[in-house]
Formats: C-alpha cells, sequence, structure tokens
C-alpha cells in the first residue's frame, strides 16, 4: 500500500480512475457499434465526477432511481430517465422542480401513477415523458401482460402534460452466467416484440424500448427490439459482475480500503469494515461464499461480519498481515457497499489523485 492510502481514515471506498474510464469507453463503444442508446443507471457511484465522464463519452442521458439523484444529475445532464414509481405527492412536486432544461421521463406501472403525474406535470407547466414498464420475468414492478400495456400506454397519451414515449423493462431476473442466457433473451426478445407489435397496432408506436441490466449488456445486440441500454453496475464491475462472466477481475474499479484491526484469534484476520461498509448482500447468480473477497487474494473472503467488523479466515493461506496493514476489498455488489460512502478516493498508479463526493447518496 503507498503511502496516500496510509493518509484515508478506514474504511475507506477507492476508485481506479484508469480501470473506470476504461468501463465507461468500453459501454460506449458496444452501444455504438450495436446502435443502442445508452443511459447508464447512476444508482452505482452517485457521483457526478463518475456521471460527467458517461455523458463525455457518449451517453444520451442517465437513469436514476431516487428524487436526490435526479436534482443532482440535473446539474450535469439534460436528459434524465426517472426509473421508479412514481407514487406520493411530496416525491412528484419535488421532481417537479428539476431545471425546466432538462427532459424528465418516468416510468408507470399503474393508471394511479399516471393521473397523478399529469395532475403534477400541469401543475409545474412542463412536459413529462412517460414509458410504461413492463414486467419481462423480474416480477418487481411493471404490468406483466401486453394488454395492460397497450391500456397503460392509451391512458398516457390522453392525460394532459404527458407524453407517451415507449416502454421500459428490466431483465433482472436474467441472473445466468453469460454463456447461459440463451434462451432467456429469446424470452425477452418474444415478449418486448409481442408489446411494440400491439402498440404499433393501437397507434402507440413506442420511440423508446428500454432496458437494462449489467448481466445481460454485453449481448444486448440479440434482443434487437432493445433501443436503449441502462447498465448500472458495469461502471464499477464488482464480484457479482465477474461471478457472471460480465467483467474480469481486472476490470473491477471498486474497492473498500480496510484496516487490519485484530489477529488475537490464530487463523483469522478482523478488520474495520463490516456491513456498514461492505453492505450484507449475497453473491447472487452464482456459487460462492462470503460478503468481498480480497483484492490481490480473491481466494480470501470476508466470511462473518458485524455492523463495524469483518473477519477473513486465513486457512492454509500464507498470508499473515499486521495489525494495521490495509487490505482492499471487493465486495459482492457494488451499489450497496457505494451508497455506505459520502466519498470516494480516485486513484491513478497506486496513488491518490483527487476526492469525488458521493453528492446523490441519501434522500
Amino acid at each position: 500500500m503507498t503511502h496516500d492510502f496510509a493518509t484515508l481514515a478506514t474504511p475507506a471506498a477507492l476508485v481506479d480512475v484508469d480501470r473506470l474510464e476504461r468501463n465507461v469507453a468500453a459501454a460506449a463503444a458496444y452501444a455504438a457499434a450495436h446502435g443502442v442508446a445508452l443511459r447508464p443507471h447512476v444508482k452505482t457511484h452517485k457521483a457526478p465526477a463518475v456521471a460527467r465522464r458517461q455523458v463525455a463519452a457518449g451517453a444520451v442521458g442517465l437513469t436514476c432511481a431516487t428524487p436526490r439523484e435526479l436534482e443532482v444529475m440535473a446539474e450535469v445532464c439534460d436528459d434524465l430517465l426517472w426509473a421508479h414509481p412514481p407514487v406520493g405527492a411530496a416525491k412528484l412536486a419535488r421532481v417537479m422542480t428539476l431545471p425546466r432544461a432538462v427532459r424528465l421521463t418516468v416510468a408507470v406501472d399503474d393508471a394511479s401513477q399516471v393521473a397523478a403525474l399529469s395532475a403534477a406535470a400541469l401543475a409545474a407547466g412542463r412536459t413529462v415523458y412517460v414509458l410504461v414498464e413492463f414486467d419481462v420475468g423480474m416480477r418487481r414492478v411493471g404490468v406483466p401482460a401486453v394488454p395492460a400495456v397497450v391500456a397503460l400506454a392509451r391512458a398516457v397519451a390522453a392525460a394532459p402534460g404527458l407524453a407517451f414515449d415507449g416502454i421500459t423493462c428490466y431483465p433482472g431476473h436474467i441472473r445466468q452466467p453469460m454463456d447461459a442466457q440463451n434462451d432467456a433473451l429469446r424470452d425477452l426478445q418474444a415478449r418486448l416484440v409481442a408489446a411494440v407489435s400491439a402498440l404499433r397496432t393501437a397507434g402507440l408506436p413506442p420511440r423508446v424500448v428500454s432496458a437494462g441490466s449489467t448481466p445481460t449488456m454485453w449481448r444486448t445486440h440479440e434482443v434487437p427490439a432493445i433501443t436503449e441500454m441502462r447498465p448500472g453496475t458495469s461502471v464499477y464491475h464488482d464480484r457479482t459482475t465477474v461471478a457472471l462472466g460480465t467483467a474480469a477481475w481486472d476490470e473491477i474499479a471498486f474497492t473498500v480500503l480496510a484496516t487490519v484491526v485484530s489477529t488475537a484469534i490464530p487463523g483469522q484476520v478482523v478488520i474495520d469494515a463490516g456491513s456498514k461498509a461492505l453492505a450484507r448482500e449475497p453473491l447472487r447468480g452464482a456459487e460462492g461464499e462470503g460478503w468481498a473477497a480480497v483484492q490481490d487474494r480473491p481466494h480470501l473472503v470476508v466470511q462473518r461480519m458485524s455492523e463495524e467488523h469483518g473477519i477473513i479466515e486465513l486457512g492454509d493461506d500464507p498470508w499473515r498481515p499486521a495489525v494495521g496493514d490495509l487490505v482492499r476489498l471487493v465486495p459482492n455488489h457494488a451499489c450497496v457497499a457505494m451508497h455506505n460512502f459520502d466519498a470516494v478516493s480516485a486513484i491513478r498508479d497506486g496513488r491518490i489523485a483527487e476526492t469525488w463526493p458521493v453528492t446523490a447518496r441519501g434522500r
């Protein structure tokens, strides 16, 4: 570890800028090569410094989940998608105060949302673009049947202050490794084609068919109905994206720096990063254990955590760090770990280059 790292109070968030910029460029190049618009989700980084790089690389806009993210990203980009059910008068009123120059698009899956959004748009004197959320298998949000998609699109088109722009979906149920996604991607294409065809027949051709996610991003071109992709985690990558084959270990840009605070019990190391730094999310979509892995010894994982402690069992590994040594950890899921930090240290060549505030964190 460099002297720069020793100046940080741990646990601390680190972003390797070279890897980050390669990840941003790779997503932009893939989208451009396949004629798909890129609208990355900011939930992973929540940092204007990162969003600016994504927009500069060619992103047509940004995807946000919270009013706070919208407010912060409105200073970076003038084309924002609110990809979350717009429920609650206070939230709607807050979102309608975004600068008028921002082209605001909102995803809906219920007629009550359409009515409330229409009223809020009229009160604010702005036009809000709307995507109908279609459930393609995740079973989280979105109307599950094509006739319901058409009915909701008609409601949007008839609502004052709103403009129907297309459909959106999140195929988050596709958690297989990349090379095992064939059947799921064919099903996704069939569902989207059915919805698009029905909308065209109804006289409501969708301008946009928007879809995430990082696990499917490199195969988006195999679902030609998709016109816009919304990866989030790909900007940093993590243990999960590597397990799914979406990224290589040396493409992971985000790590958590921790300090060894105890070696009192033989065969284990205790660090000062627990669930409030690494987040308690299992390694989804692939076999694996633990909550994070040691960056330069990925076979060693944080096997147990409390709020402020993480425990690494060393087993037969010869590594025996001392109290005070620094350790870099790769979390299972970058998004939920990143949200635990107010700022990230941006590093180049192993040294801290600058500090980026995680401005869109919180509500």
